[in-house]
């Protein structure tokens, strides 16, 4: 069991963000914020995918009077990204936002900074401080890196913050690079107690942004380091969604329900391993997102030979090894029938039903 960083909890909407609470997902709208229609469709696909904090980019004053309609149309908390004009953030907290994600890269100025403050106090909401190796506020050379840049200037950053003895804050410190990432967010966790957002930022399409994105937050989460993460990919931010979960369940960080593993088969293997694996997959998938219980973790193991299959299959809560033209199903150690091939798919998806009390 990984022990969590200790941190305080900053509440996002509904959403609580912090050591004592589960790392929450988030991702990114990535239509025109004036789009209302647009925006509030894609929000809403993002929750049913298991999103659970959304933002939305706020380049103009239209896109920030733009959120008070936005919210009305949805049910996650909303953040509104700011960068460069703070009378953005003003109107986004008048408008309704639940958080606001400021730059210290590009919002620099100590009133301006101030102002933003004193309206999100005054409204009892909180502020990200997201750094972004993209927009450092102070050049490196040497020996200095990146990760020290944007840790040294988050804890500069916080100074005005601290003054003004605000402390609803949730810390980020992005870069393309996972290194440098892991590294920014590894310098700053004994420096402070606030929350982080966790991320790779610009990791790329989906396979390549997916692998980066894995190892980067992966690698903090095993840290214990973590509170809330968003998989930054190029494409459908539904992608992201699903991708943050695998991270979260595959790291121990929380679980969404049984977990299918399955080998990666040889030529001993006499049966399409791919396809079954692949169609057990998406309909535990489905089952955990239409299912009205809670999910349970437990493991489901699709083998394809008899060599390794049995053993792995043993040590799984259901599992099924295949021989030719046929499958043993396993529960917790012993084979409690034999499949045709053809069958193997609904027996497992009955057993994974009954685990989850759904039979």
């Amino acid at each position: 069991m990984v022990k969590r960083r200790k941190t305080r909890t900053v509440n996002i909407g509904k959403v609580a963000v912090g050591s004592g609470s589960p790392v929450s997902i988030q991702s990114m709208a990535k239509t025109d914020t004036r789009d209302v229609d647009a925006t509030v469709k894609q929000i809403n696909r993002l929750g049913e995918a298991g999103c659970e904090i959304v933002r939305v980019a706020v380049k103009d004053m239209d896109a920030a009077k733009a959120i008070s309609s936005i919210k009305s149309e949805i049910k996650l908390p909303l953040v509104a990204d700011i960068h460069y004009d703070h009378t953005l953030a003003l109107e986004a907290v008048k408008r309704g936002a639940d958080k606001i994600r400021i730059n210290p890269g590009n919002i620099t100025k100590p009133e301006d900074v101030e102002k933003v403050i004193d309206v999100c106090a005054s409204k009892g909401i909180p502020i990200r401080i997201g750094a972004n190796s993209g927009s450092l506020p102070e050049k490196f050379s040497g020996s200095v890196t990146p990760s020290e840049i944007m840790a040294r200037g988050v804890l500069k950053y916080l100074e005005m913050f601290r003054k003004k003895n605000f402390n609803d804050i949730i810390i980020s410190l992005k870069a393309s690079d996972v290194p440098e990432t892991v590294g920014a967010y590894r310098a700053l966790a004994g420096e402070c107690d606030y929350p982080f957002h966790v991320g790779v930022t610009a990791a790329g399409s989906k396979e390549t942004g997916t692998v980066k994105s894995a190892v980067g937050i992966g690698a903090l989460l095993l840290d214990g380091i973590g509170d809330t993460i968003r998989v930054s990919l190029t494409g459908d931010p539904v992608e992201e969604v699903v991708a943050a979960r695998k991270i979260l369940s595959s790291s121990g960080a929380r679980s969404f329900g049984p977990e299918v593993i399955s080998c990666p088969t040889c030529g001993r293997c006499q049966v399409d391993l791919l396809s079954i694996a692949g169609e057990v997959e998406k309909a535990v998938e489905e089952l955990c997102c239409t299912s009205s219980i809670k999910p349970r973790k437990f493991t489901v193991a699709v083998m394809g030979c008899e060599v390794n299959g049995p053993g792995e299959s043993e040590a799984a809560d259901i599992g099924v090894a295949f021989g030719k033209g046929s499958g043993a199903i396993f529960r917790r150690g012993k084979i409690v029938r034999t499949v045709k091939v053809s069958e193997a798919v609904g027996v497992l998806m009955e057993m994974i039903r009954e685990e989850l009390g759904e039979g």
